[in-house]
C-alpha cells in the first residue's frame, strides 16, 4: 500500500490539483466563517429572545421556540435540499455556495441556541434579581452578570457543536459545491485511488477540526476562571 501511495503521489501533489484542493479548502472555509460564525451571533440571538427576563412579549418567545425546535430537528441533508429547491421554486438564481453557507447558518443557529440557552438557565435566577436591584437593564445585565458566569456550560458543548458542523460541510457535495468531499469524488473519478484523494481531505478535514477545538480552548482560558473550567 505504501509502494502504491509513493508511486502515485508525485502524480496527485500537481500544481493544478493542489490549486483545486485549495479552492475545495477555501469553500469549505467560506461555508464554515460564514455559517458556522453567524451561526453562533444568530443562536446568541434566538437564546436570549426565548428569555423571559428579557423579552416579555410572550409571541416572540414562541416565534423563538418554533425557529429552533424545527430548524435543529431537521436531518442537515434534508435542510441543504429543502433550502437549494426553495430558491429553484422562487426562480432565484444564487450560487450553490451560498445554499450550503445558508444551510449551515440554519443548522448551526437552532443547535448553538440550545447551547446558550441552556448556559443562561445555569446561572442562578438571584444574580438576575441582584442586577435588577443595581438598576441594570436586561441586557446589560446579561452581559455584565449573565454571561460571564454561562461561558463554562455553553464553550463546551459549542466548541464540538462547532466541529460537528465542519463535517456537515461535506453534505453541500450533494448540490455540487466545490468543497473537500466534492474534490475527492472529482479526483478519484480521474483516476486516482480512493486512499490518496479521500486521505487527502481526511487530513485537511482533521486539521480544520483541530483547529477550531483549539480556538474553543483558548476562548475558555480567555472566558472561564480557572477555577471554573472542567
Amino acid at each position: 500500500m505504501l509502494a502504491t501511495l509513493s508511486a502515485e503521489a508525485p502524480r496527485f501533489f500537481t500544481y493544478w490539483n493542489l490549486v483545486f484542493l485549495a479552492t475545495a479548502l477555501g469553500n469549505t472555509l467560506v461555508m464554515v466563517a460564514v455559517g458556522c460564525g453567524l451561526g453562533v451571533v444568530a443562536g446568541l440571538g434566538l437564546a436570549v429572545l426565548r428569555a423571559k427576563r428579557i423579552v416579555r412579549f410572550a409571541p416572540l418567545r414562541w416565534a423563538a421556540i418554533l425557529i429552533v425546535e424545527v430548524f435543529r430537528r431537521i436531518p442537515v441533508l434534508v435542510l441543504l435540499m429543502f433550502v437549494f429547491f426553495t430558491f429553484q421554486l422562487l426562480g432565484l438564481n444564487v450560487r450553490a455556495l451560498f445554499v450550503g453557507a445558508l444551510a449551515i447558518l440554519l443548522r448551526s443557529a437552532s443547535l448553538f441556541a440550545e447551547n446558550f440557552r441552556a448556559g443562561l438557565e445555569s446561572v442562578h435566577p438571584n444574580q438576575w434579581d441582584a442586577a435588577e436591584v443595581m438598576n441594570l437593564g436586561p441586557l446589560a445585565t446579561l452581559r455584565r452578570t449573565v454571561l460571564p458566569q454561562a461561558w463554562p456550560v455553553i464553550l463546551p458543548p459549542l466548541t464540538i457543536g462547532l466541529v460537528g458542523m465542519v463535517k456537515a460541510t461535506s453534505l453541500a457535495s450533494q448540490i455540487s459545491v466545490l468543497e473537500l468531499t466534492f474534490a475527492a469524488r472529482q479526483l478519484n473519478q480521474r483516476g486516482f485511488s480512493a486512499l490518496i484523494a479521500f486521505g487527502t481531505i481526511l487530513v485537511l478535514y482533521f486539521l480544520l477540526s483541530f483547529a477550531i477545538a483549539r480556538l474553543g480552548a483558548f476562548a475558555e482560558r480567555r472566558l472561564v476562571p480557572k477555577h471554573r473550567r472542567a
